[in-house]
């Protein structure tokens, strides 16, 4: 590395804390307006949520405690189309985004039943409306024909979709550095010192100054908040996967528990568990995962699995994201969320552009503090 080069990155307009899709979908977004951004990400040493996730770009249910989040997502998915033509457009890597709709399959009729009451609470609480249709199974039969004869139903929503999110993750890399992004692998960010109206990171290589700081670092933010006057109170939450090898396509559209790639393997998962940071897989747990996926889909018996894996969820005491300025420290942002597939298009754009210009969006980013917690 030159001299110079290393000097460039000793400053930045505004740097961002994680490299994951949060982090990397605000610093473009952040780009957009003309700001020069470095991202630090913590290198192998990282948790690396983003490449552990399930690819949903979900919307149904979503908020169903928090009309706010609700809306922030259905603007995302809005938004999703334009990020994904961006991406392939200036990398040329497909992120292989859908969005024909997603249904989330109930095994029992008290399952559908709940489901239903849900969606319908939250479609009264918005007044443009929420779209989504119960079927049952005959219905369901019609858009997915080798759906199990037990299965009582399903809830569609047709504003879900999914994406490949390692191809999504290696777009976002390279659109980040084609604009003139740095992506410095720097280990942990040790401290984050306020100075002089600047932010002095330190780091394994040396100390960054910058005039904005991000947190987007998942749950290292509960670390990294209390050093700009932020509380994160993130905690670990796991979810296993199963992955079964190619098969002929037969399901068109994803559920909340299995979903087919572009490819033709077969993803099947949506555990949740409060394990701390053991990032393992159990086999009692993968054999729940495996007995509701072939519950839903016969088929799968006879498919071979390839490989599985646990990753760790970003958790708030709500489940809903967190974004805020620093009282204390103007121009320290906190930015995390348990579902950074889904609301990636939102954060590369009304959040982004609220971080780079300090104007609030329409949205009403007050419901999001984390003094929420503290009621």
């Amino acid at each position: 590395m030159t001299e110079s080069v290393r000097d460039n990155r000793r400053n930045s307009d505004i740097a961002v804390i994680g490299g994951g899709l949060v982090g990397l979908c605000v610093a473009l977004g952040i780009q957009r307006q003309g700001r020069q951004v470095t991202v630090f990400d913590e290198g192998d040493l990282a948790l690396r949520a983003s490449r552990g996730n399930f690819g949903l770009v979900w919307v149904q249910g979503k908020g169903d405690n928090l009309p706010e989040y609700a809306q922030m997502t259905r603007l995302s998915a809005k938004l999703w189309s334009d990020l994904a033509e961006d991406l392939t457009q200036h990398t040329g890597i497909d992120i292989q985004l859908q969005q024909r709709g997603g249904l989330f399959v109930c095994l029992t009729e008290s399952e559908l039943q709940s489901r239903k009451q849900m969606l319908q609470t939250m479609a009264a609480e918005h007044a443009e409306g929420y779209p989504f249709e119960v079927l049952d199974l005959q219905q369901l039969r019609e858009m997915m024909p080798d759906i199990g004869p037990t299965i009582a139903g399903a809830t569609w929503g047709p504003e879900d979709g999914h994406v490949n999110p390692l191809y999504l993750m290696r777009a976002l890399v390279n659109r980040f550095e084609s604009l003139g992004g740095e992506l410095v692998n720097a280990g942990q960010v040790n401290s984050i010192k306020p100075q002089q109206g600047q932010f002095v990171l330190k780091t394994q290589q040396g100390d960054f100054s910058c005039n904005k700081v991000v947190l987007a670092a998942g749950l290292g933010n509960k670390d990294l908040g209390p050093m700009v006057g932020i509380d994160a109170p993130v905690v670990p939450n796991r979810g296993q996967v199963l992955i079964a090898e190619r098969v002929r396509p037969f399901l068109n559209y994803p559920t909340g528990h299995v979903r087919q790639t572009v490819e033709g393997t077969v993803q099947c998962g949506d555990s949740k568990e409060d394990v701390g940071f053991d990032t393992g897989t159990t086999t009692d747990v993968l054999a729940q995962i495996a007995h509701r996926a072939v519950t839903m889909f016969p088929l799968l018996r006879e498919v071979n699995l390839i490989r599985s894996w646990g990753a760790l969820r970003i958790m708030t005491p709500d489940g809903s994201p967190i974004y805020q300025q620093s009282e204390q420290y103007p121009g320290a942002y906190l930015v995390t969320c348990h579902s950074g597939v889904t609301l990636a298009a939102a954060h590369a754009g009304p959040i982004a552009d609220w971080i780079a210009t300090g104007v609030e969006p329409a949205l009403d980013l007050e419901k999001f503090h984390g003094s929420r917690f503290k009621l």
